[in-house]
């Protein structure tokens, strides 16, 4: 420890991840561009004040190709989403560069237009009101594995095309992926595996009936697309709606999850914004998702950077074929860019949060999640208004992992109400 200097906190453990915002404090004032060995035993520059980590962001001298990653660093193998390499799954938007990133988002990005997003919405607050109607009799739930995790699911499903007798086999699918996202990596592997087949299946299936009333869905898109000479493999498609499942059903699970969490141990906040939806006024849900977003976001890490060439970031020489991590859950409570950036203020209007990225990887389906997520949050304060929480928050657990931040169980109790 240097003299004046408090030591280093201690990264990745299960109480880092409780809190991990006053480490990510200590980084941001001490060492805010830090390499670091991760668990899994990669060797990583970790990126923690707001301007570099938006710089990083955008900056192209870092590629989301995992070819760059150095040969001989440690652990190489084992970054990004466990068995998408062995699945045929790599060639997804989080994985790759121009020209190829900017042709597939191009393809996908029709399926996340304001008029796509603004017609789902029927769909979401039905999905919101049957999960709600399943529990509210009962006085008490748990808010993560009855509400947050399958609202998304069954979206993503939607938006995909999956049939409805096959929407259940992607929620266990997706259940295995977060019950196992900080433990063993066969876990994870083993449900995309069940996934990848199930893709090649259905895009099969889809093209074959292809036409036919009700084809309006993302994957007849994509098929369409590759018909229509835009050169879209089916490894890709299949990637493609993989990583579409994958990140968007765990974003949107934490958006809510930490969401109502936040609103549950800040009662004044909530309270204001129950006023205003009993008011009819929707202004404070708007600025209360963005603010919920940056104050305990659902992405804690972005996804994995490797730098192409030597580069500089904040002051630090980072080497060519090395890992880079930016830290969006310590750059979103930089005090040098945020006015009292540890509390939560619903109303709050300058917020440029990176809660979904930055630059042309900034996330395609940030729409959508904003939707669900009002939805939700808004739902379940009209309809349950004493919610409370029903443990001690030293008991709440974290879901282990790099790059998401979630709570395992979220136990909540109310006034039993009628559907």
């Amino acid at each position: 420890m240097t003299e004046g200097i408090p030591a280093a906190p201690e990264l990745f453990t299960w109480e880092f991840a409780t809190d991990p915002y006053p480490a990510y404090a200590w980084l941001r004032e001490h060492a805010p561009v830090h390499r670091t060995r991760l668990p899994s035993g990669v060797d990583a520059w970790l990126v923690t004040r707001y301007a570099d980590a938006r710089q990083a962001l955008a900056d192209q001298r870092l590629s989301k190709k995992p070819l760059h990653h150095a040969e001989d660093a440690p652990g190489k193998s084992r970054t990004g989403i466990p068995g998408e390499r062995s699945a045929n799954l790599m060639t997804h938007l989080l994985n790759i560069d121009p020209p190829d990133h900017t042709r597939l988002r191009r393809l996908v990005s029709k399926a996340f237009t304001p008029r796509r997003v603004a017609e789902f919405e029927p769909r979401v607050r039905e999905l919101t009101d049957q999960l709600i109607d399943g529990f509210a009799e009962r006085g008490s739930a748990d808010l993560i594995h009855e509400f947050a995790f399958p609202l998304p699911i069954y979206a993503i499903c939607d938006l995909l095309g999956v049939p409805r007798e096959d929407q259940d086999d992607f929620r266990d699918w997706a259940g295995m992926m977060i019950r196992h996202g900080g433990g063993p990596r066969g876990g994870v592997a083993r449900s995309v595996k069940k996934i990848r087949a199930y893709l090649a299946d259905l895009i099969h299936r889809k093209r074959e009936n292809l036409g036919e009333q009700g084809d309006d869905d993302l994957i007849s898109g994509l098929i369409r697309a590759s018909d229509h000479g835009e050169h879209l493999t089916e490894d890709e498609a299949a990637a493609m709606c993989f990583v579409l499942l994958f990140a968007g059903f765990e974003t949107t699970i934490n958006l809510i999850g930490n969401g109502a969490y936040a609103l549950l141990r800040n009662p004044v906040q909530r309270a204001l914004l129950q006023d205003s939806l009993v008011r009819g006024d929707t202004g404070l849900l708007e600025t209360g998702i963005e603010e919920l977003l940056r104050y305990d976001g659902p992405v804690e890490l972005a996804t994995w950077r490797y730098a192409t060439q030597p580069l500089e970031i904040g002051g630090q020489e980072i080497p060519r074929g090395d890992p880079v991590l930016v830290v969006l859950a310590a750059a979103d409570r930089d005090p040098a860019r945020f006015d009292a950036p540890d509390t939560l203020d619903l109303s709050r209007r300058d917020n440029p949060h990176l809660g979904y990225g930055h630059g042309i990887h900034y996330c395609l389906g940030a729409p959508l999640a904003r939707l669900e997520g009002r939805t939700a949050l808004a739902t379940l304060l009209r309809r349950l208004p004493d919610l409370q929480l029903a443990a001690d928050p030293a008991d709440l657990r974290w879901r282990g992992g790099l790059i998401m931040r979630g709570l395992r169980t979220l136990p909540v109790h109310f006034t039993p109400q009628g559907r």
